[in-house]
């Protein structure tokens, strides 16, 4: 753990796990500060670079939806990385803010995958409601005023369908009751709570060539040891691997 830590104590303390989960449409809070200003400065000045990322772009969604496009990078232990990334993710990892995660979605263990988005213009994310393995995630912004206007667009938008749209289903955004688009200059984050109508997105993004919507994403998934065992014990007998991608990438 570093000397300096990257979470700020007084913000995680004050969002109310009761409040947040009474939050309409779903559980999500927008928080400002959740980093230490100067250890966000840090973040910003040693992001990883747009080579090392993947690209993710024409690939058709289930039920219809239209593709995400971006650039994505994973994170796991032992990348090439700037040391101040490495400390953050490290404290991300750490009990303090599993046991926070924890209480938030009230489960009693929780782990996390992480990994940055880089959009280019055009780029979207249709409406949609997060995959059923997933409880949960926390979008950190990581545009400044030095590299964004705000008039692109960006930011997370809590779509409100008032129960009548299920999520096997390609909705636009006209199609919603209500929204609540996330703010996300000044060291903001958005997090929420995944439900069965947890339907959320960004709108078309209109910003010049060679810039980026960028953020980092810590996704949430209950982890219970029971039910990985029986996984486990299922793809040995079926010759699967035993240990997928994604659960590699898990901490």
């Amino acid at each position: 753990m570093p000397s300096k830590p990257y979470l700020n104590p007084a913000v995680l303390d004050a969002i109310d796990p009761a409040a947040f989960q009474s939050q309409t449409p779903f559980p999500w809070v927008n928080p400002q500060g959740f980093i230490v200003p100067e250890r966000y400065t840090e973040l910003l000045q040693n992001m990883p670079d747009l080579a090392q990322f993947n690209a993710f772009f024409g690939k058709q969604r289930k039920h219809g939806q239209a593709s995400h496009d971006r650039y994505i990078l994973d994170y796991e232990r032992g990348m090439e990385l700037a040391p101040v990334w490495r400390d953050f993710v490290e404290e991300l990892c750490s009990d303090s803010y599993r046991a926070f995660i924890c209480r938030l979605l009230d489960v009693s263990n929780v782990r996390f995958r992480f990994h940055w988005h880089f959009t280019p213009n055009g780029g979207e994310v249709s409406p949609h409601c997060d995959s059923k393995g997933k409880i949960g995630s926390q979008i950190f912004y990581l545009n400044t005023e030095d590299d964004w206007d705000w008039s692109w667009g960006g930011e997370t938008v809590i779509l409100d369908d008032k129960g009548r749209i299920s999520s096997d289903n390609a909705p636009a955004f006209e199609d919603f009751d209500a929204e609540y688009p996330a703010e996300t200059k000044d060291n903001r984050s958005i997090l929420f709570g995944r439900r069965g109508n947890s339907w959320h997105g960004v709108r078309r993004i209109n910003c010049p060539e060679n810039y980026y919507r960028k953020v980092f994403i810590v996704v949430f998934e209950e982890y219970r040891p029971l039910r990985m065992a029986v996984k486990k014990a299922r793809r040995l007998f079926t010759g699967s691997p035993l240990v997928t991608e994604k659960e590699r990438l898990m901490y």
